[in-house]
């Protein structure tokens, strides 16, 4: 009969083969660690930290008021007074760039989050009661996206004016709905779970087994929905307001400034450039990291 003691361990001591040699890491330590191996995912935080900072202190750099007037100094080009120069009113163009790029991205922000929340808590509660709620939930979804998006937009803009509680209505109205459909599909899946039907048992009420049990477990489709959906509020923000749709003046966004900037460049090419490249690199910025979140955040992927 074969035994452990006619077994001779080479080259290691029984103590160091038994030993595993591999740490156990969580699932979000190995999707930090894959993060961290993508060079360009990384370049993108850190592109995207700095931009962070800049919208926070960027509009005191310089010490110009972006809204103080100096007519006798208008549509200056970039100096080492005004580093990007100056609009036809004479307003430092550094200040009222980060000005409204700070305004772009709370909005996506905040639209995101609106996204993120109905939208879970919809879908959640489409799987969770099943059956005639889910068909009629389902259906008012499949009522919302067949309407036309940009005019859906343009007459919640009509109604409200052009404010932006009105445009955070206008970019969250229909955007919710392809996550509650994620949400659905997934909680369909874990609806299954033992730990759910142990809840069920135990009396949790419906909201708390989505918020104890049901989130928890999607987070990491929600921070890829969230990853994705940064860039196209801010991309769509910019495309109304230059439009004349969303924010107008006095309100600074990136969409403003870019708008005002396309009516002088023929002689002032620099009002329109910058705050096209800062609109550009933030939308490249999420976009890439949200690459990087997909790949780092798939379990197939986890070795």
């Amino acid at each position: 009969m074969l035994s452990q003691e006619k077994f001779r361990v080479v080259g290691y001591t029984q103590e160091e083969a038994n030993r595993i040699e591999r740490p156990t890491i969580s699932y979000w330590q190995d999707a930090w660690r894959r993060l961290k191996k993508n060079p360009v995912a990384m370049t993108s935080l850190v592109v995207l930290i700095f931009l962070v900072i800049m919208v926070i202190i960027g509009p005191h750099l310089r010490g110009y008021d972006y809204i103080a007037m100096n007519v006798s100094e208008k549509n200056q080009g970039s100096s080492a007074k005004y580093w990007f120069g100056t609009d036809n009113l004479g307003r430092d163009m550094f200040s009222r760039i980060w000005v409204g790029a700070r305004a772009s991205m709370l909005i996506a922000l905040i639209a995101t989050g609106l996204k993120l929340v109905v939208g879970t808590l919809y879908g959640a509660a489409m799987a969770h009661f099943g059956g005639w709620v889910d068909d009629i939930l389902m259906r008012i979804i499949e009522v919302l996206n067949s309407l036309p998006h940009l005019l859906l937009t343009i007459l919640i803009m009509m109604v409200l004016g052009n404010n932006l509680f009105a445009l955070l209505i206008a970019l969250s109205f229909t955007a919710w709905c392809s996550t509650a459909r994620q949400t659905r599909g997934m909680i369909k899946q874990l609806k299954e779970s033992e730990y759910v039907y142990a809840a069920e048992v135990l009396g949790a009420s419906p909201f708390r087994i989505i918020v104890k049990h049901y989130v928890p477990n999607m987070l990491s489709i929600l921070i890829l929905d969230a990853s994705t959906a940064i860039p196209g509020f801010i991309f769509t923000e910019a495309g109304l307001s230059f439009l004349g749709i969303g924010l107008t003046a006095p309100e600074i966004s990136l969409g403003v400034l870019i708008s005002q900037g396309q009516k002088t460049l023929d002689f002032y090419p620099s009002q329109l450039l910058y705050p096209c490249v800062v609109l550009c690199v933030i939308v490249m910025a999420f976009n890439l990291l949200g690459d990087g979140l997909r790949d780092a955040l798939d379990p197939r992927l986890r070795q």
